[in-house]
């Protein structure tokens, strides 16, 4: 006679230990909850679905890198003065000076290249807070690009009237769904496949979870910080270029908001600020949260001021609740050995 198996019970424990785990049931929960307060104005509708996944794709580019970079323990507070520079390159030399689209997106990519160098550069040779220096470079280069924008073209803000080739690839759209949706997936899975499946992503954790025994097992901690800030900053030139061709014009201080955006989605996404512990899934979910959050506010009628109150009260639940899951992963690794 042939046994019947005997179904496994489902068990929550080994969820708890997860980083994805809680951004995950926070963003079914932001979602359930806009369902049904927003549902009937337009927030379930193909618009309303379109306009906070387009909000959280933009955040999400840059914002999976600077994960990234904060599981090794380092910041990057320059990512919205890159994105702004990006955007006006492209539309000051394309739109203004009338040269080839693809040579200023070029340009605009060594930017993000040369600032994320420089970043790395500084906070390795002198062992600075990466806080401090990123945040210095963002006000250098977001002084430098408004300056120089009004003192060539007279404006922060500048036209962009033909994209070229780059129209379909960077402001395609479906049904209202921006077709940056499937670059912050490609960036998603590129992000996901380097944590997890490269030494390069165990690097990533070495060096964020403790510094000193990373260097001391030979970990190459420098060209780990290296090549995670120039990845955080060409990404933000990335979506500085996709900005000029999308909304066809260039602003100097756009992208100001990503200074502090990213590293909360990253932290809702279940990124600890002490580094070593996090998910590019959760970074992902984290970016959803925050695109739920911010047009969700918009169909519940409520007043759009209560916004930053949402935010802030989302980052300290995530924060204690990133502690949670480390601390029930950590005990979860102490009783196997």
């Amino acid at each position: 006679m042939s046994q019947t198996a005997t179904p496994r019970p489902f068990r929550l424990g080994p969820l708890l230990g997860k980083s994805w785990f809680g951004p995950l049931l926070a963003a079914l929960l932001m979602f359930a909850f806009f369902a049904v307060t927003g549902g009937s104005k337009g927030f379930l509708s193909v618009s309303g679905t379109a306009g906070w996944l387009n909000t959280a794709a933009e955040l999400g580019i840059i914002a999976i890198p600077v994960g990234l970079l904060m599981i090794s323990g380092e910041f990057d507070l320059s990512t919205g003065s890159v994105v702004g520079a990006a955007s006006i390159i492209v539309a000051v030399g394309t739109g203004f000076y009338g040269l080839p689209i693809t040579l200023t997106a070029g340009v605009a990519l060594i930017l993000g290249l040369i600032v994320g160098s420089f970043n790395a550069l500084l906070v390795n040779a002198t062992r600075l807070p990466s806080f401090i220096v990123t945040l210095a470079s963002n006000f250098l280069l977001a002084g430098s690009a408004l300056g120089l924008s009004r003192l060539i073209a007279g404006s922060s803000n500048v036209s962009l009237k033909d994209a070229g080739w780059l129209e379909p690839v960077l402001a395609g759209k479906l049904a209202g769904f921006n077709i940056s949706i499937l670059w912050w997936a490609i960036a998603a899975l590129l992000a996901a496949w380097v944590l997890q499946q490269t030494r390069f992503g165990n690097w990533i954790f070495a060096t964020g979870g403790n510094l000193d025994g990373a260097r001391r097992a030979g970990v190459p901690v420098s060209r780990v910080k290296l090549l995670l800030f120039i990845w955080t900053s060409v990404s933000a030139a990335f979506v500085g270029i996709l900005q000029a061709v999308a909304y066809n014009s260039g602003n100097a201080v756009s992208g100001q908001g990503y200074v502090f955006q990213t590293a909360i989605a990253a932290v809702i996404g279940g990124v600890l600020l002490t580094g070593g512990f996090g998910s590019v899934p959760g970074i992902v979910c984290g970016t959803m949260i925050y695109g739920i959050v911010s047009l969700g506010l918009f169909y519940t009628g409520w007043p759009t001021d209560w916004l930053a109150t949402f935010i802030g009260a989302l980052l300290v639940v995530a924060v204690l609740t990133n502690n949670v899951l480390r601390e029930a992963a950590l005990r979860r690794g102490r009783s196997r050995t």
